[in-house]
């Protein structure tokens, strides 16, 4: 029998043993966290391609269902390994939104339609085999990614993703009713239960304070809907439904069980998705060095390994190209699930794996994914904000992990100030060439890499 003790210092640990009924009510945590993220990418480049009803409403639904379960079977391998595959880390994998800028550019030269969502398919299957290369090739490359340079990159994550947290927080960008006073009242709700679970508890309930407070924030947004009006109207005297009202007819409409379907468009290479595509690969397991050493620096509490890493990017790689074999857009590492640990410390792989195969079983029962896909946005706001600031932290630890020296201290401040800020604002690359912007106007994430990675093999090394 587990003594209490040890109970809680297993969830501390990545391969400690877990009963399940602990175990999954952490995993949950996770998948609650990355849920609608891991589908909003699929959502808008489907909308994009005009795969989004009419004929094509089946095709939809049926890659939603195919991005939830690809993503359990990736974390997975993630967690445990697979050979030289997966990097054995705390990490959760989902459909990345970093591909977006370039599919959007995609989907507008081919003129959209299911060639053109075949092609970035296609071109998905190519630069996940080479995201694999890179991967097994990481050890020579890791001098380029020294704690300053990885340490800005997950900075950077976690400044790009607290614009997310925020806009969550108000009900989504979306939403008609963005920044109402009940969908401020429903985050500020979630983060008040999150914060006194977390440090008013002990043990469990304070490891399980982000699911506790979604929970929470899910049933006050029930309670909301018998209590408040359900539907306003805009300046132009249209009527809307409010953000935090739940769409239960989507979860009646759901079928029970569905098997996911491989390949379900036609494949297709074509170089005006190919060569776009295969940059933002080589930007992606950059994202994934920093995801990496900011969830070991903020859960573990030490650096990455060269085998870590290198294998955690071949999975990304290859988990990308199985994902295009789907349908879906390519898997990588979760920035919402770094915070995650890096806020809670909890690393086992057992409770991971729990969400995981709930991932899994989502794919296979849309009913059940559908019940999560209804969450008001302004209860995940709740969490988020918190979560995302946590890798923040983590990235301020990773950069001050070794003496802070001049050159360090240009390295960030250059890296964050010319690079994060030109990425942030899109507006300033509207005369650079076209694949410029699709890199770099995203997010600053990428020209804040690219800038402390120059800066690390240009300024003189600190005399010892």
């Amino acid at each position: 029998m587990i003594k209490s003790a040890e109970l809680e210092n297993s969830a501390y640990e990545f391969e400690a043993k877990m009963p399940l009924r602990h175990a999954v009510p952490l995993g949950l945590q996770h998948v609650f966290a990355m849920f609608v993220g891991n589908l909003t990418p699929l959502l808008i480049i489907t909308s994009a391609c005009g795969l989004a009803g009419g004929e094509f409403a089946d095709l939809q639904v049926s890659l939603l269902q195919n991005a939830m379960f690809v993503a359990g079977i990736v974390t997975l391998v993630q967690l445990y390994g697979l050979g030289p595959v997966g990097g054995k880390v705390p990490i959760i994998m989902g459909t990345s939104s970093g591909f977006l800028g370039v599919f959007n550019s995609v989907a507008a030269t081919m003129g959209g339609g299911v060639t053109a969502y075949g092609a970035m398919m296609g071109a998905s299957i190519l630069g996940g085999l080479f995201e694999s290369v890179l991967g097994v090739f990481l050890k020579p490359l890791r001098k380029l990614f020294p704690p300053v340079v990885t340490g800005t990159v997950v900075l950077s994550i976690g400044l790009s993703l607290i614009s997310v947290g925020v806009n969550s927080f108000g009900g989504g960008n979306a939403a008609k009713d963005f920044g109402s006073v009940e969908n401020l009242l429903l985050a500020v709700f979630v983060l008040v239960v999150i914060l006194l679970f977390k440090h008013w508890t002990n043990g469990f309930l304070s490891s399980s304070s982000i699911l506790v407070g979604i929970i929470a924030g899910y049933l006050a947004a029930i309670v909301m809907g018998f209590v408040l009006p359900t539907t306003g109207v805009t300046a132009d005297g249209v009527e809307f439904t409010k953000a935090w009202v739940l769409n239960w007819n989507k979860v009646a409409e759901a079928s029970w069980f569905a098997i996911p379907k491989l390949v379900p468009v036609k494949i297709v290479f074509d170089l005006r998705a190919i060569l776009p595509v295969m940059i933002m690969f080589i930007v992606t397991a950059v994202e994934t060095v920093g995801d990496i050493s900011g969830v070991m620096e903020g859960g573990m509490g030490r650096e990455a390994t060269d085998k870590e890493l290198s294998g955690g990017i071949i999975c990304d790689g290859l988990g990308s190209t199985v994902a295009a074999c789907f349908g879906v857009l390519p898997n990588t590492s979760f920035s919402q699930n770094v915070g995650l640990v890096a806020m809670t410390k909890v690393v086992n792989r057992g409770a991971l794996a729990t969400g995981a195969i709930f991932l899994m079983l989502c794919g296979l029962i849309p009913k059940l994914g559908a019940l999560i896909s209804i969450m008001p946005q302004a209860v995940l706001g709740g969490a988020a904000v918190m979560m995302f600031s946590s890798i923040v932290v983590s990235g301020i630890q990773l950069i001050t992990k070794e003496k802070m020296t001049p050159r360090t201290l240009t390295i960030v401040s250059v890296a964050l100030g010319v690079g994060y800020g030109m990425g942030a604002n899109a507006k300033i690359l509207a005369n650079t060439p076209q694949f410029v912007q699709l890199i770099c106007g995203e997010s600053g994430i990428v020209p804040a890499a690219f800038v402390a990675i120059l800066l690390n093999c240009l300024l003189p090394r600190d005399e010892k």
